[in-house]
């Protein structure tokens, strides 16, 4: 089983930024020494306490600290941006670190509405995320058509091996179009954990995907820890706020204040749903596994204390590394987090 880590450089009471990504840091390097697959890292606007706002310039300090694993996004809000300095940006993370760069990207805009507003000033009416994606996609792979106004273009440096592009999401929208597009898929189970949403949006991402280019991935909220009681109390600090707008669209928040904020900020009428920790497991990978045929997990640890964190990280690559959860007492609470 591929057990991958995200990270959110979250800042905690009494931390500094700088606190925060040095935990970031030492979380990349734990992770290749357990073996872990890859490790990614968020985009997040306008928030004192997910300090991560630019995944291009961490990924590059992360690929100095480390050796081997694989580094990238989790993800890129590309609705902000030019595909054509995405792809410029991750060539040349591609040819400075060949065969270890991930670009994941993410369909929400990553910060409240203000935050929205600050990165698209003064930019021309946007493309549609579709577009983006396979422009950015046509750059990557140097397939721009000739059809295209800007046909002949290259996103220099051209690396051997450019960076391996996945699709982010939580709805059988985002599956839909990263089938059709034949992208790795990654669903965050985190987002919206609720179980009709993830079967419908993986068999839509069956329908429309190629067999050759299926890839799915499931990112999901995870504490282990040594004892059931122990598990129980670190997730029961864990909650989400999700704010529904009255336009039919929503988002999810770490706090009821940041729940707010969003709502005011989107001048609309709106209403907040709180959830608590979702529940506790032992052999919630494996049943995902097995009924879905997933390809390998994302996992965000949401604990304030950092040597719990990674204990937390510790004993879950112990416990698949023995080949059989049954045979260890750690507890896995899997719950519901925020991106």
């Amino acid at each position: 089983m591929k057990l991958s880590i995200l990270d959110q450089s979250p800042r905690y009471e009494g931390e500094r930024a700088e606190d925060a990504f040095q935990h970031t840091i030492q979380l990349a390097q734990l992770a290749e020494e357990l073996g872990y697959h890859r490790f990614w890292v968020a985009e997040h606007h306008d928030s004192e306490h997910v300090v991560g706002s630019s995944p291009e310039v961490l990924i590059s300090h992360l690929l100095a600290k480390t050796n081997h694993i694989r580094i990238g996004s989790g993800g890129v809000m590309l609705q902000h941006y030019s595909p054509y300095k995405v792809a410029e940006n991750f060539n040349v993370l591609a040819s400075l670190s060949p065969n270890r760069i991930d670009l994941g990207i993410g369909r929400a805009p990553g910060g409240l509405p203000h935050s929205t507003q600050a990165l698209q000033q003064n930019s021309q009416p946007t493309k549609s995320l579709t577009d983006k994606l396979i422009e950015l996609k046509q750059y990557l792979n140097d397939t721009l058509p000739e059809d295209h106004p800007l046909y002949g273009l290259e996103a220099y440096p051209r690396p051997e091996k450019s960076a391996d592009m996945f699709l982010l999401g939580a709805s059988a929208s985002s599956a839909e179009l990263a089938g059709s597009l034949n992208l790795p898929y990654v669903f965050a189970q985190f987002i919206n954990g609720d179980q009709k949403v993830l079967e419908e949006a993986i068999s839509v991402y069956n329908q429309h995907v190629s067999s050759r280019a299926r890839s799915l991935v499931v990112a999901l909220s995870i504490i282990v820890a040594d004892t059931v009681e122990e598990a129980k109390a670190l997730a029961s600090s864990t909650k989400i706020f999700k704010v529904y707008l009255q336009n039919g669209k929503s988002a999810t928040l770490g706090s009821r204040e940041k729940a707010e904020e969003f709502g005011q900020q989107s001048k609309e009428s709106y209403r907040i749903e709180e959830k608590e920790a979702k529940e506790t497991v032992r052999q919630k990978l494996q049943a995902l596994k097995q009924k879905f045929s997933i390809d390998e997990f994302i996992i965000l640890t949401a604990i304030q204390n950092f040597e719990q964190k990674k204990r937390s990280y510790t004993l879950l690559k112990e416990a698949f590394n023995e080949g059989d959860v049954q045979k260890t007492n750690h507890t896995l609470a899997a719950f519901q987090s925020r991106i």
